[in-house]
């Protein structure tokens, strides 16, 4: 414990980027946790009914979109105002609109992914810090200095290495955890999608490979 009081007291300018980074993952978390969860929605659930009143009318669609909250109800009643009013831009239009909402989904992760990587490089540089640090009071006394502020120094400087990349781990579990959730939204809005699309029969749009001419060669005729 004499350890970590030494480095708290002597290295915390070094040590404070890398706590700012803790405080802005933890918050990050938070609020993408509460994100989450609020639009949390049985998707499998929501898509069979919402195909289902597909069939009868878009009121009856729309009234089952209303029903849900989060961000899945949200699309699927941009989709229906979609389908409603222009259902020859559907697929243009709705892809806007799962854009969009792939942006809010991923809120937040950009900061996580930036501390993950910075993390374990503050810590390096705490640890270079301190090193230096305590080879100028050894070269600062004659007798060498005394051995304990020497091993308390040593210890330092591997305390700022060790919590930049416990820091940083976190980050990284954190931010492919979310991005995972972000995958799975992502996955609803395509099968979405789908399901309008086949309520107005319009095929899904592929991109297609250009057909390369075959070459004439000079003098040869058909």
């Amino acid at each position: 414990m004499d350890v970590f009081w030494f480095a708290i007291s002597h290295d915390w300018a070094v040590l404070l980027p890398i706590i700012l980074c803790s405080v802005l993952c933890v918050a990050v978390t938070i609020e993408r946790l509460w994100y989450f969860r609020i639009n949390k929605v049985m998707s499998v659930d929501f898509v069979h009914h919402l195909q289902r009143d597909l069939e009868n009318s878009l009121d009856a669609a729309k009234a089952t979109a209303d029903r849900h909250r989060g961000i899945i109800g949200e699309v699927a009643r941009e989709g229906l105002s979609i389908l409603r009013a222009h259902p020859e831009r559907f697929e243009s239009m709705f892809d806007v609109t799962t854009s969009l909402a792939t942006r809010e989904l991923e809120r937040g992760l950009t900061v996580l992914g930036t501390i993950a990587a910075i993390s374990p490089y503050l810590g390096l540089f705490g640890t270079v810090v301190r090193i230096l640090l305590t080879f100028g009071e050894l070269a600062s006394t004659q007798s060498g200095g005394d051995v304990s502020l020497v091993m308390a120094g040593i210890g330092s400087a591997l305390i700022a290495t060790a919590f930049g990349l416990g820091v940083a781990i976190v980050a990284v579990a954190l931010n492919n955890y979310f991005r995972t959730h972000v995958q799975r939204f992502d996955g609803d809005f395509e099968v979405l999608k789908l399901v309008f699309m086949s309520a107005i029969g319009m095929p899904a749009q592929r991109p297609q490979r250009p057909v390369m001419q075959p070459q004439r060669r000079p003098g040869y005729a058909e």
